[in-house]
């Protein structure tokens, strides 16, 4: 796969990338037991995802098929998703309005190589996107190397999912959990995931 695309016409490739996306989100959605008004913060290598290094290739229709992947599981289940930015923008974070009452909005449109594809991807189709320079999600996916960990809430635990790559870049991803706080006499509800009772 790697440099097959800079004018990116291969539509096999493309659904491919879909699909490996629309995956990744089940199975972190799973994993993490997430539910709708949640928010799930996306680090994204277009470039990585095609073979290429991070920022180096940074490819439109690429961000625009992992966001329909994403999307496809997220949106039906109400699950926000926080698209991190690349670090020309400080890893600002693109989001839709409604998920974030109140929070402290910064002026900023990503473009493909300020911001990155997948962010631009996801503000071109928010409904009413926004940008933050922060925020403390329930759930992460870094697709190619991206380093998503400042934005998600404490304290956050690996998941291994079997979606590993989409397209050529590795995926990991992360839940979060409420802080186990008492020491040795204190007891803990098993059936507290993040945040909320099963």
């Amino acid at each position: 796969m790697a440099g097959v695309i800079h004018n990116v016409e291969n539509t096999t490739l493309l659904v491919q990338i879909k699909e490996d996306a629309a995956a990744a989100a089940r199975q972190l959605s799973e994993a993490a037991h997430l539910h709708a008004g949640q928010i799930v913060v996306i680090g994204c290598s277009s470039s990585e995802a095609v073979g290429h290094q991070v920022g180096s290739w940074s490819t439109p229709e690429v961000g625009q098929a992992i966001y329909e992947g994403l999307q496809s599981v997220f949106g039906p289940a109400g699950i926000y998703m926080a698209a991190q930015c690349c670090e020309h923008l400080n890893r600002a974070l693109i989001v839709e309005r409604e998920a974030v009452p109140g929070a402290e909005i910064v002026n900023v449109v990503p473009q493909p190589k300020a911001g990155g594809s997948f962010a631009t991807a996801c503000y071109q189709n928010f409904a009413h996107p926004v940008a933050l320079e922060e925020i403390r999600a329930d759930a992460g996916l870094d697709i190619g190397g991206t380093l998503i960990g400042m934005h998600l809430k404490k304290v956050a635990v690996p998941v291994r999912l079997q979606q590993r790559t989409i397209g050529e870049a590795m995926v990991l991803a992360a839940r979060v959990r409420p802080k186990f706080i008492g020491g040795e006499r204190a007891y803990y509800d098993e059936k507290l995931k993040n945040g909320y009772p099963e």
